[in-house]
């Protein structure tokens, strides 16, 4: 409940800010642009975030004859998760990676790399589909849709609030106005300000949500060690393995393939994974008692 509270929030405070770079660039007509704006890009994602991450991904539709074991797994525990049995996929990867996406459980896609198959056991390959079912489960993929978009949209503007500026500045305009040169300085803290803000916002849902996704995934599959061991060993073969994808869905893996050991945690779109681990092992048997 924690986390979930935490997203709803975070996601005010990104939709907030999208509506306040309109107002303070367009005056109350811009906010109601800026919140009309939003509403048509969040329902956007809502429709085809499931769609492009697919097609961005290289991931194709696999069936219970072409990766059996695969198709067994994650038809068990989409039962067991009470879930309707989502599209399997799979990424012609050497590098061990998964992702889920879908706006909504019946509309839900489980897609994981060559790599991963060939690395995990089945416990740990397991331990990972019972993770990516979580987001489906915790409507997760919306939510990183959502927020994805409206940051992506705040950037946006202020690219557009950027030239504008420069346009009016090369061409004398604002000369005569008294208050020019304070709400300039002030627009133009907004321009550098509201994009860094909305991708600090847009990593801490998505690293609330890995959480929840860790505990809710431990829950579906009944123990945290498979999920825990999968995730040492994903992280390790990223660093050695780089693998080439679109910095778009990049955050929709179980561990970012472009996160590297050098970015600030600040804008990180994972939480470190051996504090992932960590939380997992100290789960206690009450803990991962399904709901």
């Amino acid at each position: 409940m924690g986390n979930t509270l935490k997203t709803g929030l975070l996601l005010a405070a990104l939709t907030a800010l999208f509506v306040l770079i309109g107002s303070a660039l367009g005056g109350q007509t811009g906010m109601v642009i800026a919140f009309c704006f939003a509403v048509v890009m969040n329902m956007g994602a809502w429709w085809f975030s499931d769609t492009l991450a697919l097609r961005f991904s290289g991931a194709h539709p696999v069936s219970a004859a072409e990766a059996p074991e695969l198709y067994d797994i994650v038809e068990t525990l989409a039962l067991r998760a009470g879930l309707p049995m989502p599209g399997v996929y799979l990424i012609d990867s050497p590098t061990p990676n998964a992702f889920a996406t879908g706006r909504s459980p019946s509309r839900g896609a489980v897609a994981v790399t060559t790599g991963i198959m060939h690395m995990l056991n089945r416990d740990e390959l397991a331990g990972v589909i019972a993770h990516e079912l979580a987001h489906i489960k915790n409507y997760d993929t919306l939510i990183s849709s959502i927020a994805a978009t409206v940051a992506g949209a705040i950037t946006m503007i202020a690219d557009i609030a950027q030239w504008t500026m420069l346009f009016n500045a090369l061409s004398g305009g604002d000369e005569e106005d008294g208050g020019g040169i304070g709400e300039m300085l002030g627009a133009i803290l907004l321009i550098i300000l509201a994009p860094i803000a909305a991708l600090i916002v847009q990593m801490a849902i998505s690293r609330s949500r890995e959480y929840s996704a860790d505990t809710t995934g431990a829950r579906i599959l009944g123990q945290a060690q498979p999920l825990a061991t999968a995730l040492r060993k994903i992280e390790d073969a990223v660093h050695h393995m780089p693998m080439q994808v679109n910095p778009a869905t990049s955050h929709q893996y179980i561990i970012n393939p472009l996160s590297g050991g050098a970015i600030a945690t600040l804008f990180r779109t994972h939480p470190e994974t051996e504090q992932r681990i960590a939380r997992l092992m100290a789960l206690s048997p009450q803990d991962l008692a399904l709901v």
